[in-house]
């Protein structure tokens, strides 16, 4: 019996590669594409600040709510901001004239303050550095305080008339009192004028607000004096004002501006 015997050689390894790299350099490369790529993605993320409310929003709300009623003589039945804005826009058709308007609102504005902190701020602090002190503080102040009624805002540099520069300036991405009063009337009677007079009367601090209308943002210039032809004060009315659609008006006439 003849066996044969057969030499069957091994398989031959496979080697399979891996598009992998070990290497440090190969490694960094990785990493500052990934970190390209989150900031890409951060960045085209980031559309709109949004403002969180914090525990003193509540009770800026009510305090100022409080002192609409009791300027109006009646309150809202609807409730939180929505029922705020309704609230402006009864002091806004109270008002016989432009001024009686403005003069309501600067002394709403004035109630919500202790008088001797704004006597002492204008006698004291308005006075320094030729006003440049009181400027920066009421700009700070008006981001640490006012986020719930305009939405979010910020300190920015201005220029003032006399070439210096100053950090005084609250730029408000977009104002949620006009957006929701929709009313140029509202922005210019029940804020702008009353507020300039505010803080240049009653705490020293001259002070020019510059809205725009079509996109809603709002500038404020804390250290500046309005100009006393303010061209914002003649504007026409915003198409989606609810007072004008009332009264059946055209986009071209504010009411109540």
């Amino acid at each position: 019996m003849t066996i044969l015997l057969l030499h069957v050689p091994p398989p031959t390894p496979t080697t399979i590669l891996f598009s992998y790299s070990s290497s440090p350099r190969s490694t960094t490369r990785t990493l500052n594409l990934t970190r390209r790529l989150r900031c890409r993605v951060s960045s085209s993320s980031e559309v709109k600040s949004e403002y969180k409310p914090g525990a003193l929003d509540d009770f800026f709300m009510r305090s100022f709510r409080t002192k609409l009623v009791e300027e109006v003589g009646s309150d809202s039945d609807k409730p939180g901001y929505v029922g705020l804005i309704e609230l402006v826009k009864l002091l806004l058709l109270k008002g016989r004239t432009r001024s009686e308007t403005s003069d309501a609102a600067v002394r709403i504005l004035k109630s919500l303050f202790p008088p001797l902190i704004l006597e002492l701020y204008k006698l004291l602090v308005a006075p320094i550095a030729q006003g440049k002190i009181a400027a920066l503080m009421v700009a700070r102040v008006t981001v640490l305080t006012c986020q719930w009624l305009m939405g979010p805002c910020k300190v920015n540099t201005i220029d003032l008339p006399n070439g210096e520069s100053w950090e005084s300036g609250v730029f408000v991405e977009k104002c949620q009192y006009l957006e929701e009063s929709k009313c140029v009337g509202v922005c210019i009677n029940t804020c702008k004028l009353p507020t300039q007079t505010f803080f240049k009367d009653y705490m020293g601090v001259p002070l020019l607000m510059e809205p725009d209308f079509k996109d809603y943002s709002c500038q404020f210039k804390f250290g500046v004096a309005p100009p006393e032809d303010d061209g914002n004060v003649n504007e026409p009315c915003l198409e989606t004002c609810s007072i004008a659609s009332r009264r059946k008006l055209n986009s071209g006439e504010c009411p109540m501006a």
